[in-house]
């Protein structure tokens, strides 16, 4: 979802820029790494952990978590712009009839939020969300869960992302994966291709990859 269908990482990035100077961190490249494309637990550990703020020394970095997903939230509630070619390879699929769900280390509240409002009245088969299972990517949980819920194998599925965690969650999983990069550049792999954009991705593009996997 973020900085693959809309254009929520400089959110993100905005958002956890002005937690880290309220602890004392000028955030800088040397964090991108543990910004873009995480969780908000994995930023808020790494917050705590380079400005030794509470939650330093393996306690609870609830308050900074709690803190990032607030920020975020009234940022994406402000508008999140849609990422150029999402909307034309949605309806693509839509047409087509090929399912697509969402694969999100958001949270839920932050998925509903962008559903409801930047992708409204797309028929995603369902949403996931950094809460749905237990462990969230860079971890293979979120899309092996995914391909149950559609009934297929991960290797049946094809995912887009565009984070290095989200690419090496897919991977993971033994899912092909599309990588359309957006903040961060994301190391490539045989099981990755590659696009500029997704004005350049087509439904026989994905169904290629597929194939190729199966």
């Amino acid at each position: 979802m973020d900085g693959t269908l809309v254009d929520t990482e400089v959110l993100w990035w905005e958002t956890t820029e002005e937690v880290a100077a309220r602890l004392g961190h000028r955030l800088g490249p040397a964090d991108a790494p543990e910004v873009v494309g995480r969780a908000v637990a994995d930023t808020a550990a790494h917050l705590v952990r380079v400005t030794g703020g509470p939650g330093a020394g393996g306690a609870d970095t609830g308050p900074v978590a709690e803190e990032l997903t607030e920020g975020f939230f009234r940022r994406v509630a402000a508008g999140a712009p849609v990422r150029p070619g999402a909307q034309r390879l949605l309806t693509a699929l839509e047409a087509r009839g090929v399912p697509f769900a969402l694969v999100s280390a958001s949270p839920r509240v932050v998925v509903d939020q962008v559903v409801g409002g930047a992708l409204a009245h797309v028929p995603f088969a369902f949403t996931l969300s950094a809460d749905d299972t237990v462990r969230t990517k860079p971890h293979p949980d979120p899309y092996r869960a995914a391909a149950e819920r559609l009934g297929l194998a991960p290797g049946e599925c094809v995912a887009v992302e565009d984070s290095p965690d989200g690419a090496a969650s897919a991977e993971a999983a033994g899912c092909p994966v599309l990588v359309v990069p957006s903040l961060l550049g994301v190391p490539d792999s045989a099981a990755r291709t590659f696009a500029a954009s997704l004005e350049e991705v087509t439904p026989e593009l994905l169904g290629s990859l597929r194939r190729t996997a199966r």
